[in-house]
């Protein structure tokens, strides 16, 4: 009874329209009077208390350095790399969308802020020089949920501090698969650049051309190598890495490339709050919503049915997988991570499978969840800052979804690809 409260409340919630946020904190409330001898007030304290968390500061200091280096010109110094590396191969154009998207993964850890930096400037560039306005809005869409497997990664974050896993192994973890996913895109649009004769853009680059690209980007290139060097050196966590990030993208934006005028600084921070703010809410209702499943045993009737269809770790994971899948197309990532690392993470241990490895898998699938309708957040980005329609973006995803599915497996079914980087750090 308390299960079906629980689930039926939520999704009732949600189908009318209701933010995910409170469909959680509701559909919580709903159960614990209506199934539970528990106060009510339960619902409250959770979500209060989950938040006093030093890791969970990472997240809105994320976010604050991803709008700041979208807002101050770091952004379209790495597009111009990008650009020079590979602008003149067939369909380079999106080949450089992806590569632009992996450069600014690296910094801002947020696959929409992702969508929103390098959709601004390559989607009309696309458009331009006729390509496909829904292929455009796709690509750029999908190279944005390599956002959040590159490190630093703010769902990285959050399954370490819900999974109790360690957030420097789980950047590590990210940077195989996320160059996987976006070597996969780039095939992707190679392949639809010669069928529908997208043209490359200027000559093959001297090594002159590399080295003065590489150079006029070298403000923002240090930000991975002082955020991923700090940690694994020892000097800062991942938490103050982010602290650091802020402030090192304010001092560029402002003083180096001066981008950033007083003005553009306060709405980059009034941004980041907005963004911020939504997200602690989602955060602290959904650890409410794992509370309660996890007092009714939630996770222990859904790890004993998924072995009960099979103990082989390959069917285990391919369940696992279209499972994640449909979740991700309708819940946002932090939810789904908050809620379902109780239930997945024991059915995997169970089998033998690394928790940094399964991290590196579930992140992987939501991310994917990204650009499937209905929820499809980057989509809309696309969609917004591209002026391409919904329904020509999705036309265009197909392809792409496919390679997407593809790498996804490839990464599931080959551990070492995520276990190997932080075995190396260890």
């Amino acid at each position: 009874m308390t299960v079906t409260i629980l689930f039926v409340s939520f999704f009732i919630l949600m189908f009318i329209g209701v933010p995910i946020a409170l469909s959680l904190g509701i559909s919580a409330l709903i159960t614990m009077v209506l199934a539970t001898d528990n106060s009510p007030t339960i619902i409250i304290q959770q979500s209060f208390t989950s938040l006093d968390s030093f890791p969970l500061m990472a997240i809105p200091l994320f976010i604050l350095a991803g709008v700041l280096m979208s807002t101050g010109g770091i952004s379209k110094r790495l597009l111009d790399l990008a650009n020079v590396l590979i602008g003149f191969v067939a369909g380079g154009l999106a080949m450089v969308t992806v590569l632009a998207s992996m450069f600014f993964a690296a910094i801002s850890g947020s696959g929409p802020a992702t969508v929103a930096a390098i959709g601004t400037f390559m989607i009309p560039s696309m458009k331009e020089k006729n390509y496909g306005s829904g292929f455009a809005a796709a690509i750029t869409a999908s190279a944005g949920s390599i956002g959040v497997l590159i490190p630093p990664s703010i769902p990285f974050v959050m399954y370490g501090v819900v999974g109790t896993v360690s957030i420097g192994s789980m950047f590590l973890a990210g940077i195989i698969p996320g160059v996987i996913l976006g070597t996969a895109l780039m095939v992707v649009s190679y392949i639809t650049a010669k069928k529908n004769g997208y043209k490359g853009e200027g000559t093959i680059p001297t090594f002159k051309d590399v080295l003065k690209a590489t150079w006029e980007a070298k403000w923002a290139l240090f930000v991975p190598i002082i955020i991923l060097g700090g940690i694994y050196a020892g000097l800062f966590s991942p938490t103050e890495s982010a602290a650091v990030a802020s402030v090192y993208a304010l001092l560029i934006g402002v003083f180096v490339y001066k981008e950033l005028n007083w003005k553009s600084v306060y709405e980059s921070f009034s941004s980041a709050a907005l963004t911020n703010a939504a997200t602690v809410i989602i955060i602290g209702f959904s650890i409410s919503f794992a509370y309660l499943m996890t007092r009714e045993r939630i996770p222990s009737i859904v790890a004993d049915f998924i072995v009960s269809i099979s103990e082989n770790p390959l069917v285990v994971m391919l369940i696992i997988n279209i499972f994640l899948l449909i979740v991700g197309m309708f819940i946002d990532t932090i939810s789904a991570i908050v809620i379902l690392t109780p239930i997945l993470l024991p059915v995997v241990t169970d089998i033998g499978l690394d928790p940094i490895h399964f991290g590196v898998i579930l992140v992987m699938n939501l991310a994917i969840g990204f650009v499937t309708p209905p929820l499809g957040v980057n989509l809309f980005v696309a969609s917004n800052v591209g002026k391409v329609s919904f329904e020509r973006i999705v036309k265009g995803m197909v392809p792409i979804l496919i390679a997407m599915l593809l790498a996804l497996l490839v990464v599931t079914y080959f551990p070492p690809l995520s276990n190997w980087l932080p075995g190396l750090w260890e």
